[in-house]
């Protein structure tokens, strides 16, 4: 049987992540900014300055978690969940920002004609500890944030994917300045790396609006209906089909046939087996409800998915 990991527990990896990627890119801010600013190397300045966001980026999630933490109230009878969706998104523009800035100021580099000094071999060896230190935070977010199947942290863990690229990108223009005598590749990779961060960004920001638009691309859960009712006797048809994401949680509605002779008694128990049926299948479903109608029913269908639409997913 899959297991359904609690709200608490779910908060304390998220909160767990956020803390390592706090410290970690402090760390890593503070070296490049400060050997960018004693090399004189813009281009270590404006990656440390891409930490430096990455440090707000987990401020803003050690925010969230407080938010998460909260329980249901009436304005809020679903909870707070929403906030760490929210908090994606608000995460993509940050993404989205840093790689337009980065595409802009190098443009403007090749333009004017501004370029940083020729860095020294010492100086290289910053954008490698860099490297290094964002694998390991991309690794780490990457696994704390499946553990918790937080889209907030796995984004996270795309945008540290991105950092490592900044980082090699910085390394590359380093070696060809070196090798050329002039810093102008420094900005020709800039440009690069930052089209891929603005194509990280979209990618992000995509999933968590479908999210935020109560969509759904996973059609395993849908299958995981037509499981469950066929798996129980005295329920058929499933229709009227609902399935949304709430903070990795998932919120089900649909609709099922049973005999119209049957008791509501009766009708009840059928309902819950479809529903225990459900959890059997499918991980960290934060409610399930079915509604249930005599076999026969010619009610028309305005919302969810049909019987039709349903098989088709299978």
């Amino acid at each position: 049987m899959p297991k359904t990991m609690f709200a608490d527990e779910k908060t304390r990896i998220i909160k767990q992540a956020a803390t390592i990627a706090l410290v970690g890119n402090t760390i890593l801010a503070l070296l490049m900014i400060a050997t960018g600013l004693m090399s004189s190397s813009a281009a270590l300045i404006g990656a440390g300055i891409d930490s430096s966001t990455d440090v707000l980026i987990s401020i803003i999630t050690l925010v969230v978690v407080k938010i998460l933490s909260k329980p249901a109230d009436a304005e809020h009878p679903w909870g707070h969940r929403r906030a760490e969706t929210i908090a994606t998104v608000i995460l993509s523009f940050v993404i989205f920002f840093v790689g337009a800035q980065l595409i802009v100021s190098s443009f403007s580099d090749l333009i004017d004609g501004s370029h940083s000094a020729v860095p020294s071999s010492l100086t290289m060896i910053v954008p490698i500890i860099s490297m290094v230190g964002k694998i390991l935070l991309a690794i780490s977010q990457y696994r704390l944030g499946k553990k918790a199947q937080s889209p907030m942290i796995m984004a996270n863990a795309k945008n540290m994917s991105s950092d490592v690229l900044i980082s090699l990108g910085v390394l590359i223009g380093f070696g060809i300045s070196h090798l050329t005598g002039s810093a102008h590749a420094d900005s020709i990779v800039a440009i690069l790396i930052g089209a891929w961060v603005i194509k990280t960004a979209l990618g992000i920001f995509i999933d968590a609006n479908l999210e935020l638009m109560d969509g759904n691309k996973n059609m395993r859960s849908y299958h995981v209906i037509v499981e469950a009712v066929d798996a129980v006797d005295g329920a058929s048809t499933p229709h009227r089909a609902r399935i949304r994401c709430v903070g990795g949680f998932w919120d089900i509605s649909f609709d099922i046939f049973v005999d119209p002779n049957c008791t509501v008694s009766q009708a009840h128990k059928i309902a819950s087996k479809v529903e225990k049926e459900i959890k059997a299948r499918l991980e960290n479903v934060y409610d399930v409800m079915i509604h249930v109608e005599p076999m026969g029913d010619d009610t028309k269908e305005v919302f969810g998915l049909s019987e039709d639409d349903l098989k088709k997913s299978v």
